[in-house]
């Protein structure tokens, strides 16, 4: 039983793989806009860094053994961090990408984006929580003031600021 043997099995979370209608224009979208570099080429298979995997459209049909794919669904995101959130808001205004919405900033205080990808899968960039307290501290908060703010812990806030 699997149950008995779970404690030496060591799962291992390796990426996330999404299905991709034209190879090519997917690689330079995910270099262009996010600056992922190709780290592994199967033709089919392309793994990007970040663990980002793309596959054909056709060969994933053929994976799962159905054509019952639907691209666009909006149930799932390909999440970011990004330390320096106003330049990339900047980069990205020059790439040509359709927005699920434009930047806001979270009710905890974090900028986000959402956009499209070229088979509408929604990828979120986020402000990097710890640069989110800095930005507050930098505008006067203390510490307190900023665990209230984000509703976080204080000694995770502490801890943010001595990095």
């Amino acid at each position: 039983c699997y149950d008995n043997i779970k404690e030496a099995i060591i799962m291992k979370y390796s990426g996330t793989l999404i299905a991709v209608t034209d190879m090519a224009k997917s690689i330079k979208f995910y270099h262009d806009v996010l600056k992922l570099d190709v780290i592994a080429d199967f033709g089919a298979n392309v793994t990007l860094t970040g663990s980002i995997i793309l596959q054909t459209l056709d060969t994933w049909k053929k994976l799962i053994q159905s054509d019952a794919v639907v691209l666009g669904n909006q149930a799932a995101e390909l999440y970011f961090e990004e330390s320096d959130m106003d330049g990339f808001l900047m980069h990205l205004q020059h790439q040509g990408v359709t927005y699920v919405h434009p930047p806001l900033e979270h009710s905890w205080g974090q900028r986000v984006v959402r956009f499209y990808d070229l088979d509408k899968h929604i990828i979120e960039v986020g402000e990097d929580i710890v640069m989110v307290v800095k930005r507050f501290a930098s505008n006067g908060m203390n510490p307190a003031q900023i665990a209230e703010r984000m509703d976080v812990p204080l000694e995770f806030v502490k801890e943010s600021l001595a990095k």
